[in-house]
């Protein structure tokens, strides 16, 4: 399916009627649920639409862009890894894993990434703007060079985390020094 706009459909009971996308629009689409597994979204935009817990396992997402998602819990760690890539704005994208993914340059803006799963993953260059990373998991995470400048509730340990060059606001370095229980006033 090529340059088509989907809008308003509920394809959380029923299949998607193609397994390939390419530069598709779907917009108010429910995928609640949804098997989309091994399908393939080249170019595509989602926009108002709701993800949670679709399964995404070798799903192929190329220059994929959500914005204004409900994406709770999506495993996005079992997505075909070959020319993955997307942004995100203004999504609701708590418990999401991106457990060992490499996945540099990424941008997430205005998201709430609560509870998500960065353990291991390569976020070299990531932009996290005004997103709120409350119990977001960071282990093992390379993040040179990723902004956090206006990122909020992040915790980060830059002894387990290469963070060579990331940017952080005055305010955020708070987020980097948790683990020492610190009382900064």
């Amino acid at each position: 399916m090529y340059d088509q706009q989907l809008s308003g459909m509920d394809f959380s009971a029923e299949p998607l009627p193609d397994s390939e996308f390419e530069n598709c629009t779907f917009s108010g689409c429910n995928f609640s649920g949804a098997d989309l597994s091994d399908l393939i979204f080249e170019e595509c935009t989602f926009e108002d639409c709701n993800l949670s817990n679709a399964t995404l396992k070798q799903t192929a997402l190329k220059s994929v862009k959500f914005r204004n998602c409900k994406m709770l819990g999506l495993d996005f760690s079992v997505c075909k890894t070959f020319l993955l890539g997307f942004e995100f704005e203004n999504c609701q994208m708590s418990m999401c894993s991106f457990h060992q993914l490499k996945i540099p340059g990424t941008r997430f803006h205005d998201c709430r990434l609560k509870d998500a799963d960065f353990v291991e993953a390569n976020l070299s260059e990531a932009v996290f703007d005004r997103c709120d990373l409350e119990g977001a998991m960071f282990e093992y995470t390379k993040l040179q060079s990723a902004d956090f400048r206006t990122a909020l509730n992040f915790n980060i340990d830059p002894e387990s985390n290469p963070i060579k060059k990331a940017r952080f606001s005055h305010t955020g370095l708070i987020g980097l020094l948790r683990k020492y229980d610190l009382r900064v006033e």
